[in-house]
């Protein structure tokens, strides 16, 4: 287990061949520890927006042309780097069919899209769900010495029993489909068939569970899923200006299974006035108010 320092983010598709081996049972005989996760940092040193993607990355998601890259997009490319760790370092879970159930991202300034920054990335807080285990990826993006944006996304790895009895994660809270508020974001869209498909190609996501009905089975869905992410970031798109320096808290709840329509009820953005200021926002199946998505935007200082 060492760092690694990269000059740009690694392809998704060099690393793909460990990513079919992360389909089979564990190396090393069974002896990576489910207790334990790698101590590794990856990082990329001089990272530059690839501008082809990014355009592609808001097409698909709903972001204005503007300049700036939306707050979620850091979380995507990070995923690069994610996927490397998952297959170089001995990393204690098969990669494909990790559920993303949380996402925290914090953007202390504007970001330019020509801007060059450093980004890290590492792994943190393993522990125990009733479902299986949980561990979250860190990102820490720099500006030269500042800290402007930073990240957690947190990950299930279903089995039929976690390792021990402690550190459970407690059970999500039911959550209730709230009354539409006139001056808040109210809008209802459909969720192609082809999303988990055409996101991918755009953020290198190639979960299985996303793509096919027939490989979304294998890890126990009926139908492909939406990715979390790119519900995330439709959300925001649809919630008009944001702060500059913000918290974007997002829990993941009921899969979207494709196709779908959702309906996006949120709080208005113009009410966050002071620092620690919120508004939610949630997604819900137009069909029977079911939820898919928790979130929370709490307005933040520019400075870290």
């Amino acid at each position: 287990m060492s760092d690694k320092h990269y000059d740009a983010l690694p392809k998704a598709h060099t690393t793909y061949a460990n990513i079919v081996k992360s389909l089979l049972p564990i190396g090393n005989g069974g002896k990576v520890s489910r207790d334990q996760l790698p101590q590794s940092t990856y990082y990329v040193d001089d990272l530059h927006i690839d501008q082809e993607n990014l355009d592609d990355y808001r097409k698909i998601c709903g972001f204005a042309d503007d300049g700036k890259v939306p707050a979620t997009y850091f979380s995507v490319l990070s995923q690069t780097l994610q996927m490397n760790m998952m297959v170089k370092e001995p990393f204690p879970f098969a990669m494909l069919g990790l559920v993303h159930v949380d996402n925290s991202v914090t953007q202390y300034r504007p970001i330019g899209e020509r801007e060059t920054v450093a980004m890290s990335v590492t792994f943190d807080n393993l522990r125990d769900h009733a479902q299986g285990q949980q561990f979250d990826f860190v990102t820490i993006v720099k500006s030269e010495d500042e800290v402007i944006w930073e990240g957690t996304s947190t990950y299930l790895s279903r089995s039929k029993k976690p390792s021990s009895k402690d550190k459970k994660s407690a059970p999500r809270p039911v959550m209730v489909k709230p009354e539409v508020n006139e001056e808040g974001v109210h809008s209802i869209f459909e969720v192609p068939e082809d999303i988990g498909r055409r996101y991918a190609f755009v953020s290198g996501d190639f979960n299985l569970i996303h793509l096919h009905p027939l490989s979304a089975r294998a890890f126990g869905f009926p139908k492909a899923i939406a990715h979390g992410m790119w519900s995330k970031a439709k959300c925001l798109a649809l919630m008009g200006d944001l702060p500059d320096a913000y918290t974007i808290d997002v829990s993941f709840k009921l899969p979207i299974f494709l196709p779908a329509e959702v309906e996006l009820i949120a709080e208005p953005v113009a009410q966050l006035t002071n620092v620690d200021d919120t508004c939610e926002f949630g997604l819900y199946s137009s069909k029977n108010n079911k939820p898919h998505l928790a979130g929370v935007v709490t307005l933040k200082s520019d400075s870290k």
